[in-house]
């Protein structure tokens, strides 16, 4: 017999269900008012033996629907729901945050000690009305779901066709279902983040040594819909991000200088948990020996060092957690510092008490190819070819607009055009819309 975990029991942060029961509610609130949040698994015995779940696509539409629409305040962004397969059985996965705003509670009986819980050892327990008095006193009064937007006509047509890459539709209540208004109906910061303008930016800064003295390049990324902001800084580092390389008496080994799982986890990471309400955004630095990536708030209020090492997740920015998610830029609750944890050890990370600098030195034993060092590639000079260059930005930002290609690739409007025109002739690209508000087409 298989067990899901090699103890086979219940702890502080596990809990085995046979099936999906009256009593969700309750469990997932205790997880959420705890300390590190914690894992549901359905369809596994008490023992921790895998039975498996006849309906698994029914089952995991009624967890969502049952958190998202009995527990409060909103929950959607502080768990997820994940199908498993284990010895040719489906079971179920609810990974479920620590959350922000505690107490949370059962909508029906409010915020009192029949609605609220909290996980102690391996069951739940009523909150007594001081516990619930004292989580109520220390939640965020301040946070981006009530921060009025410093904008008040905003327009998201960006974070539109980012979900639509994903074969999501964002209906017309989107902004009140993902939290991009206030309680009174005006647009929220979370709104003015994922809006396709606002003030934010965030530097990529180059440095020609390992000190900050000589700075050789200095860009900003944004002033659009967070996404896609994301997108462009992950793709200026991509093309930063060199292979080395290494001789050994029986081959050639290549590396590149920074891991780029790590490295994107580590953007995103950064993205995701700044503290917005402060208006200082990440910044990412790249050295001759490595590239920093520092963001604003430090650790979350509650989250101490050994449960971040843990993987305990507690996502400060619910909302953004929740649409990184919805795109596919995240893949689950606490799943990017595992990545990063794979291939770096903790010493790449400090905190202060206002931030949190994580650090890729670059891969040691390993050397820049000549050919790459002279710029040349077989002989080539080593740049991209118009065409292909204006492929590859197209198909990470469909909605990229002529003159931005432009300055992207350091051409002329015209010569851009006539690359482009070249791969319409083709059939290989077509644009729907207008060069402003279109999206670009690749057709083969």
């Amino acid at each position: 017999m298989s067990w899901i975990v090699a103890e086979g029991y219940e702890t502080n942060r596990i809990e085995f269900k046979r099936e999906l029961t009256d009593d969700l509610e309750r469990k997932a609130v205790g997880f959420l008012n705890s300390q590190e949040g914690g894992f549901i698994y359905f369809g596994v015995g008490d023992d921790g033996s895998i039975n498996g779940l006849d309906d698994i696509d029914g089952d995991q539409l009624k967890i969502v629907n049952r958190l998202k629409d009995n527990v409060l305040p909103n929950t959607l962004g502080l768990f997820d729901v994940i199908a498993e397969n284990h010895d040719g059985k489906r079971i179920i996965k609810l990974i479920i945050s620590s959350g922000v705003e505690k107490p949370y509670y059962i909508r029906k009986y409010g915020m009192s000690p029949n609605g609220c819980y909290i996980r102690i050892g391996s069951g739940v327990q009523p909150m007594t009305t001081q516990m619930i008095d004292y989580m109520y006193a220390r939640r965020r009064k301040v946070s981006l779901n009530n921060t009025v937007s410093p904008r008040r006509e905003l327009t998201f047509n960006q974070l539109k066709i980012y979900y639509e890459g994903k074969g999501l539709v964002l209906g017309k209540q989107f902004k009140r279902n993902i939290d991009l208004l206030t309680a009174d109906g005006e647009y929220n910061y979370n709104g003015y983040l994922l809006a396709d303008e606002n003030g934010t930016s965030i530097k990529v800064a180059k440095y020609a040594g390992i000190d900050k003295v000589d700075l050789i390049e200095n860009e900003e990324y944004g002033y659009c819909c967070l996404i896609k902001a994301a997108n462009l800084v992950l793709e200026k580092l991509t093309a930063e991000n060199r292979t080395f390389a290494k001789i050994t008496p029986t081959t050639r080994l290549e590396r590149k200088m920074i891991d780029p799982s790590a490295l994107r986890e580590a953007v995103i990471n950064a993205y995701v948990h700044t503290d917005w309400s402060r208006e200082v955004p990440p910044v990412v630095e790249l050295f001759a020996d490595r590239v920093t990536v520092t963001s604003y708030g430090g650790l979350v209020d509650g989250l101490s060092q050994e449960d971040f090492f843990n993987c305990v997740s507690m996502p400060r920015n619910r909302v953004l957690m929740r649409v990184f998610k919805d795109v596919g830029m995240v893949e689950h609750l606490g799943s990017g510092l595992g990545r990063i944890l794979k291939a770096y050890d903790k010493t790449v990370f400090k905190f202060t008490p206002n931030f949190m600098i994580v650090t890729f030195p670059f891969v040691g034993g390993f050397t820049m190819p000549n050919d790459i060092v002279n710029g040349t590639v077989n002989g080539t000079v080593n740049q991209a070819a118009p065409i292909d260059r204006i492929l590859e930005l197209i198909n990470n930002d469909d909605s990229i607009t002529v003159d931005e290609l432009a300055q992207r690739l350091g051409k002329s409007r015209r010569t851009i055009m006539r690359e482009i025109k070249k791969l319409k002739d083709a059939k290989i690209l077509d644009r729907i819309g207008s060069d402003k508000t279109g999206r670009w087409e690749i057709i083969g």
